[in-house]
């Protein structure tokens, strides 16, 4: 039996998953939250195997809310279905610790089939996606990093800085809260050893970075 939580904002469409996943009998739908926060908590509470999980959601992006749900339950797969294609949402669903990503025009059987290779711990993507991750990470893993000492997220936040966008604007691109977005520009600040954003920005653009 695959215990499943539903996060999706439109009732519509999940109340059609649920329906998909109530005629199949190794399948128990344990949930249905319509926000990232109702999300991280209802997984707080019935802790499911996976989480069919939507990325643009109201307040907290699914981007987040998956990367919350996985540090608190690394035994939680996460499986992304939206209708975001971008290179950039994919992978920022990825890092997030998300092990699958469907793009909403998937059939109902390669929803299902996705399902279960996520709750057996494989790794799942799209036709239309697989391609583009493999070639975003590996390009990714060769890469020299320009500041070291900075985690992947902290230098894709400080990239973004230095190419002169608010919080607000990073919170944005890269579907955080503002309020994290805070956060990883204090740790940046830290690192780096400086006490302001020209500071920072001028070791940015130092290393290479900001050039967008």
């Amino acid at each position: 039996m695959i215990r499943v939580m539903v996060v999706e904002d439109h009732p519509v469409f999940a109340e059609g998953l649920v329906a998909l996943f109530r005629d199949l009998p190794e399948v128990e739908v344990a949930g249905v939250a319509g926000t990232g926060e109702a999300a991280v908590e209802l997984v707080d509470q019935v802790v499911p195997d996976v989480v069919l999980m939507d990325l643009h959601l109201p307040g907290m992006s699914g981007i987040e809310a998956t990367s919350r749900i996985t540090a608190r339950h690394p035994g939680v797969a996460v499986l992304a279905l939206t209708m975001l294609s971008d290179d950039a949402s994919i992978l920022a669903a990825v890092r997030a610790g998300a092990r699958g990503y469907l793009l909403k025009e998937a059939t109902p059987a390669d929803i299902v089939r996705s399902l279960e290779a996520v709750a057996s711990g494989q790794v799942v993507f799209g036709a239309a996606t697989g391609s583009r991750v493999l070639a975003a990470l590996t390009a990714s893993a060769v890469r020299p990093r320009p500041v070291p000492e900075l985690t992947e997220r902290e230098l894709e936040v400080l990239d973004l800085v230095a190419a002169g966008l608010t919080n607000h604007a990073i919170a944005r691109r890269l579907y955080l809260s503002e309020k994290t977005v805070r956060n990883h520009v204090s740790n940046i600040f830290a690192k780096l050893g400086v006490s302001d954003r020209a500071a920072a920005v001028a070791r940015a653009r130092d290393a290479g970075l900001g050039g967008r």
